[in-house]
């Protein structure tokens, strides 16, 4: 194995033949360089993905009311569904459910302070919906309970609405206009991960007497206590159970109750990337194994033209095992050396590339206020699937090389010294 003779023959024979050494190496490092850099850009999606979901509740649920679609004890088809007060109530003493937050939406709102107006959506709300939506607060505070219980009329403002309204000038504890009715600001959010919020959110009880909302709620945010998607799927049965019981529709009628489990889908997110990557793998693997192939069939060429001198190194003694080890050293040589340096470049790229995306994303972080926003971020490779494949190149040198090593190690002295 380390016979210095032995390697010095196959650096000569190598050296004989540069370009078919290139082109069979190059074969081998474009299958591990496009195997690298597929897995880190795979790498790079689902990370960005996975940050995005940093800035939510995984075990966030959100509910909304429709139209009944199929008729149920005696009521027909077609009838509308409408959340209360006491829809609130019942959810909030639920098993399961952890914050409850009601939402009744206010669009095309008229916002006014002094000189200074604008169209928003305005927002009522319990104070658990920062719980639940993970609105970050930049000054102020939210809303509470006291605010809900004294029916106060205060107002958090979204980011846009206070740039585009104060001016940069200190918002806190001035009274802006909503519809022409006073509310004291006193604070102001931002959406999660992002610098945008054009919303203002004011106390649901304080919105039901002032505009006349009566005890109507559009729908739902909630938070569960389910710790596995079965857990929260089990939850999410249940409150649609109870809400049809109170209402009287079919528990099975999706129209008339519909439901968000943001578990679910970050789960479901999370299977997608898990397919890509297995697909990555798949398709880098069959591009390695095409450039192993390739080595094979050189391999093959070369023992053919070696063929007489293969018969007379058998002639003067040499051995079956020693004619199949200066083959399958000269294949791992060259698979394995192909490969690292293929190893090296798309490790390396996309390192570079990682170099760039993490500026871009602590650049978008500074200009939103400590949250970058990104779709890739990390698009590197795990070292162990580098020594995953480190190990791989090795083995498939072996393999590339045993055909052609047993077809030499059967050549008979007679018959290669009349090989012409």
């Amino acid at each position: 194995m380390f016979d210095i003779d032995i390697w010095q023959e196959i650096i000569a024979t190598i050296k004989k033949n540069k370009m078919r050494t290139f082109l069979t190496g190059f074969s081998v490092a474009w299958g591990i360089f496009m195997l690298m850099v597929l897995l880190g850009s795979g790498n790079g999606l689902s990370n960005g993905v996975s940050e995005n979901f940093k800035n939510q509740a995984v075990n966030a649920m959100w509910i909304w009311t429709g139209e009944t679609s199929i008729p149920y004890e005696g009521l027909k088809e077609g009838r509308e569904i409408r959340f209360h007060n006491d829809d609130y109530d019942l959810l909030k003493n639920m098993e399961g459910v952890g914050s409850v937050s009601g939402r009744y939406f206010m669009g095309g709102t008229r916002l006014a302070y002094k000189a200074e107006y604008g169209d928003y959506t305005v927002m009522t709300c319990h104070p658990d919906l920062l719980d639940v939506e993970q609105y970050e607060i930049i000054d102020g505070r939210f809303i509470n309970h006291v605010d809900i219980l004294q029916k106060r009329k205060t107002v958090v403002i979204g980011k846009d609405i206070y740039e585009a309204l104060f001016k940069g000038h200190d918002a806190i504890g001035e009274y802006l206009k909503i519809n022409n009715i006073p509310f004291k600001v006193i604070g102001i959010c931002k959406e999660p991960g992002s610098t945008r919020n054009r919303t203002a959110f004011i106390p649901v009880s304080t919105a039901q007497i002032v505009f006349n909302g009566s005890n109507r709620i559009h729908n739902f945010a909630i938070t569960n206590e389910g710790k596995t998607l079965a857990e929260t799927k089990a939850i999410e049965e249940n409150i649609k159970n109870t809400l049809a019981r109170k209402h009287r529709f079919d528990p099975k009628d999706d129209n008339a109750v519909g439901m968000f489990n943001m578990m679910e889908a970050y789960l479901e997110t999370q299977k997608i990337f898990n397919a890509i990557e297995i697909f990555i793998w798949i398709i880098g693997i069959f591009t390695l194994i095409a450039g192993i192939i390739g080595v094979s069939n050189i391999m093959l060429i070369v023992v053919k033209e070696r063929t007489k001198e293969i018969g007379i190194r058998k002639a003067i003694g040499a051995s079956p095992r020693s004619v199949i080890g200066l083959v399958l050293m000269e294949s791992i040589l060259i698979t394995t050396l192909a490969g690292y340096i293929g190893l090296v470049l798309g490790t390396g790229i996309m390192e570079i590339i990682n170099l760039f995306v993490e500026k871009s994303f602590e650049a978008s972080a500074a200009t939103n206020g400590g949250n970058g926003e990104t779709l890739f971020r990390n698009p590197t490779v795990d070292i162990g699937i580098a020594i995953v494949s480190t190990i791989l190149l090795v083995i498939a040198g072996t393999i590339a090389g045993y055909i052609p090593a047993k077809r030499a190690a059967r050549i008979r002295p007679i018959e290669a010294l009349r090989d012409e």
